[in-house]
């Protein structure tokens, strides 16, 4: 695999900076679930010391993406079953508060805004493009969290959909059919356009729920490195 996050900064490095470029690293699958990072040889890829380095690994490792095991290393969290759930409760929790945020304020704007994400969600789905899909996917919860207002629910989310975008494409050969996950996204959106709260969380519970169905025959029960 060609590095596409894991390169030299072109700016000046700082913690939050390395702490970012792992993230993606680690949502795009360039460091895998269960690696174990290697100082050295991380610090030369990014072109960094290794003090800037520890500290930004240091941060993940408190959002909980990466674990550190004791005389072994650091590990990249590996999405287990039970880590599965957990995480989808999580994003229930801060979805659902989001959402109840949005009709405080303008819910048939959000739900027009979000629309549009469908669209292009259903524009890759009509060319069969499984990683179009997904990546709209992803657009749509981070809108929806976004149109919050809330910096708080933001942060939060951002390191679950990291987790998210880990095993997503787990999700995709789940669909007979790549427009399923379109309708169960549009009817999120037309139920804040409509103006009821009521519906638009049962609709985030049953898609969390549905993820979390999804997802359990196909990550394992117990972590290998844990």
């Amino acid at each position: 695999m060609t590095p596409r996050y894991i390169e030299p900064l072109v700016r000046e490095s700082t913690p939050s900076i390395i702490a970012d470029k792992l993230r993606q690293a680690i949502s795009h699958g360039e460091l895998r679930a269960g690696m174990q990072l290697g100082e050295a040889e991380l610090a030369r890829q990014l072109g960094v010391s290794r003090g800037p380095l520890r500290e930004g690994m240091q941060r993940l490792t408190q959002e909980g993406l990466l674990v550190a095991i004791r005389n072994r290393g650091v590990f990249v969290i590996e999405m287990t079953a039970e880590n599965v759930r957990d995480m989808y409760v999580a994003r229930g929790a801060v979805e659902r508060a989001a959402a109840t945020q949005i009709f405080a304020h303008d819910p048939v704007e959000a739900g027009r805004e979000l629309g549009e994400v469908i669209d292009e969600m259903a524009a890759a789905a009509a060319h069969n493009d499984a990683v179009g899909v997904s990546n709209a996917d992803i657009a749509f919860h981070q809108l929806l969290v976004a149109l919050a207002g809330s910096p708080r629910l933001t942060r939060m989310h951002k390191t679950l959909l990291t987790e998210t975008q880990m095993c997503i494409y787990a999700l995709e050969r789940t669909y007979a059919h790549v427009d399923d996950r379109v309708e169960e996204h549009r009817a999120i959106a037309d139920a804040f356009a409509a103006g009821d709260p009521s519906l638009t969380d049962r609709l985030l519970l049953a898609h969390m729920d549905d993820a979390v169905v999804r997802l359990a025959t196909g990550v394992p029960a117990q972590s290998a490195s844990g």
